[in-house]
């Protein structure tokens, strides 16, 4: 097991590229959640918040136990649990965002922290878990599913109904919304529009979700969104690849996305069951593409397993889900030919496409809800205990060697 590690340098709050592959051998430094599942991660200076539903952790010697509703947060370098933060969250947390000032965005499905009313998406101050008054969205309808701070801008999506259907463009300090941004998913593939996932880099916002149109221009579950100008437009910018069917029990089934530190390309990833296509996949497109009918530039395949969360960090693309192989196009709930080994989570080649050697192990379960890749390592957040071939319950880090 690798000791502990000094992590002396202060922590950006965004994630970074990174010069190679993580280590294969987990910190022991980082807390525990005992129970439930962890859903976001994110990282604000040297602190690390976790978000989820759970109830209870402890401290990395299993020794000290804290109550916590869905949210807590710990010290990067130690693995230390804060104990002045502990907000009472009313429901779970799917995503989280950094913000200034030493606070964190806060997005679920909830309608309360502690007395204090807050529909799906609230800012909590680090230093006392207490929200930040001046900051007041008009959420309602549905869950906070998905977040992303750029600038002075919060994006959030989700299956929300207001201040805009499932994706808004939000004032980071007041949360009042962006009357510049008004793309709208639509004609979703389930019961209502959710938007599963976005990222943002420079002028290009990507999302995903059970839509199939952007502002009325044909997106099947993925489009791109020009956000370099004061009002925001559907970017030129289309593929077809996800607009073919999955398993019945999934009619939407992209999930997790990343795009490249360098801003050049992002990796969807999906569920859907052993079928053709694109289900159970990673797949890498350029954002620089253009037109009606882009191809990915490669995709690599589970062969019937889903894929939640992917992380890209230049030196590789780290997929999560509850896979048990990559590099198996033919596989059909079995290991095809040339398909490796791959048990929870792996690492792609960023220009083949190809797994890498990198194969740490993790339990199954229900598979990795969260990375979060910053200029030390790579964080992981599962609903699972066993985390390179080590128990680390549902939180850990893979550190840069």
């Amino acid at each position: 097991m690798l000791a502990r590690v000094a992590l002396a340098a202060i922590i950006a709050a965004a994630p970074t590229a990174h010069p190679g592959v993580v280590s294969a051998d987990p910190l022991d430094t980082t807390p525990h959640v005992l129970d439930g599942i962890v859903n976001a991660i994110t990282v604000v200076g040297g602190t690390v918040v976790v978000g989820g539903s759970f109830s209870q952790v402890a401290d990395a010697s299993r020794t000290v136990r804290f109550e916590r509703a869905n949210l807590f947060a710990y010290d990067l370098k130690t693995g230390r649990v804060l104990t002045r933060f502990a907000p009472d969250i009313g429901g779970t947390v799917h995503s989280l965002a950094p913000g200034s000032d030493g606070t964190v965005y806060v997005g679920g499905d909830f309608t309360v922290v502690g007395s204090s009313p807050a529909r799906a998406l609230t800012r909590l101050a680090l230093a006392d878990g207490r929200p930040v008054r001046s900051f007041s969205p008009q959420v309602f309808g549905g869950a906070v599913t998905t977040l992303a701070r750029s600038g002075s801008h919060l994006y959030a999506g989700g299956d929300f109904t207001r201040p805009r259907t499932a994706l808004a463009r939000l004032d980071a300090t007041t949360g009042a919304a962006d009357d510049g941004f008004r793309v709208v998913p639509g004609k979703p593939l389930t019961r209502k529009v959710k938007v599963h996932a976005l990222a943002v880099s420079g002028s290009r916002l990507v999302v995903d979700g059970s839509f199939t149109t952007l502002d009325g221009h044909s997106r099947p579950q993925l489009g791109v969104v020009d956000v370099s100008r004061p009002v925001a437009a559907v970017a030129p910018w289309r593929t077809g690849v996800y607009a073919d069917p999955c398993m019945d029990v999934f009619p939407s089934y992209v999930r997790g996305l990343d795009i490249s530190p360098d801003g050049r390309y992002f990796v969807v990833v999906t569920t859907g069951g052993p079928r053709r296509g694109m289900c159970d996949s990673a797949a890498r497109f350029e954002m620089g593409a253009r037109g009606e009918n882009v191809k990915p530039t490669w995709v690599n395949k589970t062969g019937g397993d889903s894929l939640y969360s992917v992380s890209v960090t230049g030196a590789a693309v780290y997929v999560g889900g509850h896979q048990r192989w990559l590099n198996n196009p033919r596989g059909r709930d079995s290991a095809g030919p040339g398909a490796v080994p791959r048990e929870g989570i792996a690492a792609i080649h960023p220009r083949t496409g190809m797994a890498l050697s990198w194969n740490p192990g993790r339990e199954r379960g229900i598979g990795v809800k969260a990375f979060f890749a910053h200029s030390r390592g790579l964080l992981v957040g599962s609903d699972t205990t066993r985390l390179g071939r080590e128990y680390h319950a549902r939180i850990g880090m893979f550190p840069l060697p």
